[in-house]
């Protein structure tokens, strides 16, 4: 996977680098239901992988397995060549490493926005006040909701709300950035506005595994699409090769299913 590679819109992807975030045999059960089934994913470092798939495939299981979010039963996971520690102080560093954005923005609502993104970086990364305002204000621009720095979340919209949040992730420098369908609460009219945001991030070199039923997104950011059913992945391919040449029954359902709406 470390190559360069031209885009479909002529934009150049940035390189991959060497193995980041490793997944290895990993099985997960929910009761009875066996949500992640010997799932191997390497993701290197500057790649943006976007998971698809139906509902209840065990896509977000997955994501959130990478921060133990989720704990899984078997298997290994590890970031940058460090096994996932089961709690405590480690764990907390391991998770300052890994940007988390949810589906639900997850802002302090008592807290201002400047607050929010400086937070982490104050009490997790022991940053100076004046230093962490104006990390927070540098990302907030990035965004483009600087001017929204002294509002309550309750006061933005919900795309500038999940902006902020991507903003409060960014803060503590992240080595990989997981997104769960950080766009599907949202309102049509809004959805872009964040996934332009992913775009310039993914243009930009970060190491990104995003789930999403985005499938624009995935054309356009992607380096690699892994499809997941029934929670196994059932394939993975460079983007226009997904699209145009699924390989298995359940990508041809599933994609003949979303592609004609």
């Amino acid at each position: 996977m470390a190559h360069d590679r031209a885009r479909a819109d002529g934009t150049a992807a940035a390189a991959v680098g060497e193995p980041l975030v490793v997944l290895a045999d990993v099985d997960k059960h929910f009761g009875a239901l066996h949500v992640l089934q010997d799932i191997d994913l390497t993701v290197h470092r500057g790649e943006v992988v976007v998971i698809i798939g139906p509902s209840g495939s065990g896509k977000s299981t997955l994501c959130r397995s990478i921060n133990r979010l989720e704990p899984i039963d078997s298997g290994t996971i590890t970031i940058d060549g460090q096994p996932l520690p089961a709690e405590g102080k480690a764990l907390a560093r391991l998770r300052a490493d890994v940007g988390m954005v949810f589906q639900s923005f997850n802002l302090f609502a008592h807290k201002t926005v400047l607050e929010n993104v400086t937070l982490g970086p104050i009490k997790a990364k022991g940053m100076g006040r004046a230093e962490a305002k104006k990390l927070a204000m540098e990302l907030l621009d990035r965004v483009g909701v600087a001017n929204q720095a002294q509002k309550l979340p309750a006061q933005l919209s919900g795309g500038q709300q999940q902006r902020v949040a991507i903003a409060r992730a960014l803060a503590m420098r992240p080595k990989v950035m997981l997104f769960d369908e950080p766009t599907s609460a949202l309102d049509p009219e809004m959805i872009n506005e964040v996934l332009d945001v992913m775009t310039d991030l993914a243009r930009d070199g970060m190491t990104m595994i995003v789930v999403t039923h985005e499938m624009g997104f995935a054309r356009r950011a992607a380096h690699r699409v892994v499809f997941m059913d029934g929670g196994q992945i059932v394939e993975e391919a460079e983007p226009e090769t997904f699209f145009t040449a699924p390989r298995s029954e359940r990508a041809k359902d599933f994609l003949s299913k979303i592609l004609t709406h």
